[in-house]
């Protein structure tokens, strides 16, 4: 876990890990063109066939966990800028506003052209947030976590009860699956288009979350969890207590079936088993024989933004009818294998590509953005 051309290993580790666990969920909103009630329990109301099972297994282990870690990691990302703004005497935000408003674009091109649920918008958003909110010192960064912690805890928890109470609080996207079985790649942009802040809705509805979640990853890089010292291992075992004693019985809620805890253990209690992923993967990599897949991760990791939309693109020309067209065609372990097909070729691209390129191609186009449109 030592630090390599100044840069932190676990971290570009965790970051390619989260990466690739991202599409352990979203690959099947594109298997299932879109209908979002195979990555929930809503439809079911008793236990699952084998089929549904396999898919209830995979998102057990990564829905919300893999999405939460990558928000922390982007949190990381902003305070490393702030210091790094801090050792050279930089004015702060100054020029990160100007990456955050790339991110927010990027993000929005991703949304239009591949995928409606994107999330860099919303990172783009809660980097500007909380890229001023550092400013003011670890006093308010305290208060404005335990706000819109409390904020996020509420609406959530309001939610779970209205659901106990027996309201219907489900979504369900399956209108759009025709539009991806058959229809163009044109007709998808021009109904993202038409639906934007429809479709939108849960990028807004995490920011406060997203707000929590950055300014913990300042927290944890301030307190040397991510160091490889004694320190550290200590940082990392108090995390490992916290996801698999709070966090892993409280997402295993998400066995029950009827949708009632779909919510709350998507975007409440998967960042606590986040936090536990944290501490395992930080023990895993100690593990020198198995430094071969270590160092492709990392290479992912450093690339994780071209990863990102790569993997999407690739997933849209698998699933969708414009593509290869096996959307709603194959079964959970053909999908669970096209998952792990698409994660070992970004594996390979990322490990040939950081061979001759220092950045990857997103990575080095918004450099090159931000350089040409910085105040000078």
């Amino acid at each position: 876990m030592t630090e390599r051309n100044g840069r932190i290993r676990l971290l570009d580790l965790l970051r390619g890990i989260a990466v690739l666990g991202t599409l352990g969920t979203n690959i099947w909103i594109f298997a299932y063109l879109g209908d979002l009630s195979y990555i929930t329990t809503s439809d079911y109301s008793g236990w699952w066939k084998t089929e549904d099972l396999f898919r209830m297994l995979v998102l057990f282990l990564v829905n919300g966990k893999l999405l939460g870690l990558l928000t922390i990691m982007f949190g990381v990302g902003l305070e490393l800028k702030y210091q790094q703004a801090l050792r050279m005497g930089r004015a702060w935000p100054g020029v990160y506003l100007w990456t955050a408003i790339f991110l927010l674009i990027e993000g929005f091109i991703h949304y239009l052209f591949v995928m409606e649920y994107d999330i860099l918008m919303s990172y783009g958003v809660t980097a500007m947030i909380v890229a001023f909110i550092i400013k003011g010192g670890e006093r308010l960064i305290s208060k404005i976590m335990i706000i819109v912690g409390s904020i996020h805890a509420v609406m959530i928890l309001f939610l779970l009860a209205v659901s106990l109470l027996g309201a219907n609080i489900s979504v369900s996207f399956d209108s759009v699956v025709p539009l991806y079985q058959s229809g163009s790649w044109l007709q998808q942009i021009q109904y993202r288009l038409s639906n934007f802040l429809l479709l939108r809705s849960e990028a807004i509805f995490i920011i406060p979350l997203n707000v929590f979640l950055f300014l913990l990853g300042v927290r944890l890089m301030r307190s040397g969890v991510f160091s490889p010292d004694e320190h550290g291992r200590k940082q990392r075992d108090k995390l490992f207590k916290i996801g698999i004693y709070l966090g892993l019985p409280l997402n295993m809620l998400i066995f029950i079936p009827g949708g009632t805890f779909d919510l709350p253990v998507r975007y409440l209690f998967a960042p606590l088993l986040s936090l536990g992923y944290i501490a395992i993967i930080g023990r895993m990599i100690e593990y020198r024989k198995w430094n071969w897949l270590w160092d492709r991760l990392e290479n992912v990791g450093k690339i994780s933004l071209s990863c990102y939309v790569m993997q999407n693109i690739t997933a849209s020309i698998i699933f969708y009818g414009w593509g290869f067209a096996l959307g709603g065609k194959v079964s959970s372990l053909t999908i669970i294998a096209i998952w792990i097909l698409i994660s070992l070729i970004q594996l390979m691209f990322a490990s040939i590509w950081i061979r001759t390129f220092k950045l990857g191609p997103l990575e080095w186009i918004r450099k090159r953005t931000v350089e040409v449109f910085i105040p000078k």
